[in-house]
């Protein structure tokens, strides 16, 4: 059987109580989460508002893990150096909002983070083939960005597995975190296609037992 010890978690503080961001950051990061994944988003590119770069600076200071940041803004060029600046280790940039990929990769890694791109459900996966091999990772959606506690999008998995043959082809070393509606029944799904990153939010976050316990079971249901 496979072993797959190596799958992080990337708790997502967009379902966390906002009131308490920092507390809930520790909390996750005191109970086994490898990174913390930050949803930033402008109402413009996705429906909602969140936070800026300040937010990040403030939860920086709670965390004993890298921060994962999430742009879900149209030209996120603009805005890269600030959320380094306030202590992102990666910034993930949405292949639909970024006129000039290449050019915004280089500028995030020219800052000493960590490069990754994001992809929409319904985007064809050939617009990575030309930047696969400058990026960190590629975050898949399982689900529409926008809004927390969405259902995992059946099929997803197909998604994942074509993105892990078309990093293996090219023998390149790039990560695949997968993003919306994770939980102890999508986990597995989703590590078998090829996922090397969980992101969960409502899964971690709204668990009856605790952050801990959320994140222990989420490890089992993925265990060999």
């Amino acid at each position: 059987m496979l072993d797959n010890s190596h799958i992080q978690i990337a708790p997502s503080i967009l379902s966390a109580d906002f009131a308490e961001l920092g507390r809930y950051v520790a909390m996750a990061s005191e109970s086994g989460a490898d990174s913390i994944h930050v949803d930033i988003m402008d109402g413009q590119f996705v429906p909602t508002i969140t936070w800026g770069p300040r937010t990040v600076e403030a939860i920086k200071k709670w965390s004993n893990v890298p921060l994962d940041v999430h742009l879900m803004i149209y030209n996120p060029e603009n805005q890269v150096d600030s959320f380094i600046d306030a202590g992102a280790n990666t910034i993930n940039v949405h292949v639909e909002s970024c006129n000039h990929l290449n050019r915004t990769i280089q500028q995030i890694k020219a800052r000493g983070a960590k490069a990754g791109v994001a992809i929409n459900p319904s985007t064809p996966l050939g617009v990575l083939q030309e930047i696969l091999p400058f990026i960190d990772q590629v975050l898949v959606m399982s689900v529409n960005p926008g809004f927390p506690s969405q259902k995992y999008i059946p099929g997803s998995e197909g998604k994942i597995s074509r993105v892990k043959e078309m990093i293996s082809q090219a023998n390149l070393d790039v990560t695949i975190e997968v993003d919306g509606g994770i939980n102890a029944d999508t986990a597995r799904l989703a590590v078998d296609a090829g996922a090397d990153i969980l992101v969960a939010g409502s899964a971690i976050y709204d668990h009856q037992h605790g952050v801990k316990s959320a994140i222990e079971l989420l490890r089992s249901s993925i265990s060999s």
